[in-house]
């Protein structure tokens, strides 16, 4: 299945905004911060990946639901969704 880019426009807001929050934990690792500000960073961005990894086989399977016909299987859209966890 294509990814339209207009249908995720939110999912990449989302990981530019996981991007920079990856940058942050960098940055703060190269200045010694404080190691529980660092991992809340990580948490952060981690889940924010997640989400957007989410959408997007939630878009998939709306797809797959009022498309049958497409080239997602059921099988298919199923490794992915379970690779993200």
């Amino acid at each position: 299945m294509q990814l339209n880019p207009e249908d995720f426009t939110a999912v990449r807001n989302r990981l530019a905004r996981a991007k920079g929050q990856l940058e942050g934990v960098i940055r703060m690792l190269d200045e010694g911060a404080d190691c529980e500000k660092v991992v809340q960073q990580l948490a952060a961005s981690s889940k924010a990946i997640d989400k957007a990894g989410y959408s997007i086989i939630a878009t998939a399977l709306e797809k797959c639901l009022t498309n049958p016909g497409e080239d997602m299987d059921p099988e298919r859209l199923q490794k992915l969704f379970l690779s993200l966890t």
